[in-house]
């Protein structure tokens, strides 16, 4: 699949092979984002790149415990 170097102006997005309508909202599809060519890391549902909402969820959790330790850490001991 040809990888877009541009942004996709709307007018050139074709639904059902690059979007679907889902409760009024675009939903972007695998294909469409690979061809797009990067990640955005928004938790979109088809993402290609491990950032859909699992993999997103995945790290935020990470961040957060990441925090937690620092903040542990940062702690006087008593």
């Amino acid at each position: 699949m040809k990888r877009r170097t541009k942004p996709v102006a709307p007018d050139e997005l074709l639904e059902g092979r690059d979007y679907y309508l889902e409760r009024g909202r675009m939903v972007f599809t695998e294909a469409f984002l690979k061809a797009r060519g990067h990640c955005c890391e928004s938790g979109c549902r088809h993402c290609p790149y491990g950032f859909g909402p699992e993999g997103l969820r995945k790290k935020l959790e990470a961040e957060q415990k990441s925090q937690r330790e620092l903040k542990s850490q940062s702690q006087p001991l008593r």
